[in-house]
């Protein structure tokens, strides 16, 4: 009789992320913040850069929880992302291209790549109680750059 909805989110990120988190949009921003303070010409990214992910920007996350805890009722699990998928080696290049970052990517190959494909389907969110992720990515991390450049440089 416990009345309770189970949300599963894709990899969030936003203004706030701690970049000691691991969290890889964070922590590829930090390393280029660094990089560009020690007019360095590279910077170095784990594994292959080959894994797909869903990034999912936080204000999105937020109304998928708001939507879900006014109109959802069910035991049943709901996934929550921006159904965008992205490979980390992208991500990378759009992060260093967002940041003005002309250096080179050294792809570090003896660190893991994790998982080759974590996707999810999200088609119950929106037939459930229609959510869709309205951030695109690039707008997403422009806005979190700019959040890291104010706390972090």
């Amino acid at each position: 009789d416990f009345n309770a909805i189970h949300l599963l989110f894709t990899s969030v990120f936003g203004p706030g992320t701690n970049p000691q988190s691991g969290y890889v949009i964070s922590a590829i921003i930090k390393k280029v913040i660094e990089a560009q303070k020690q007019n360095k010409d590279f910077i170095e990214a784990w594994g292959n850069g080959e894994p797909i992910r869903d990034f999912l920007y936080v204000e999105d996350a937020a109304e998928g929880i708001v939507l879900a805890t006014e109109k959802y009722n069910k035991p049943e699990p709901i996934n929550i992302g921006s159904g965008a998928e992205i490979s980390i080696k992208e991500l990378v290049a759009l992060i260093c291209k967002l940041m003005n970052f002309k250096g080179e990517v050294h792809w570090d190959t003896t660190k893991p790549s994790d998982q080759l494909k974590r996707i999810i389907n999200i088609s119950n969110a929106k037939e459930e109680f229609n959510f869709t992720a309205s951030t695109p990515l690039k707008e997403g991390l422009k806005k979190t750059i700019e959040w890291h450049l104010r706390n972090l440089s």
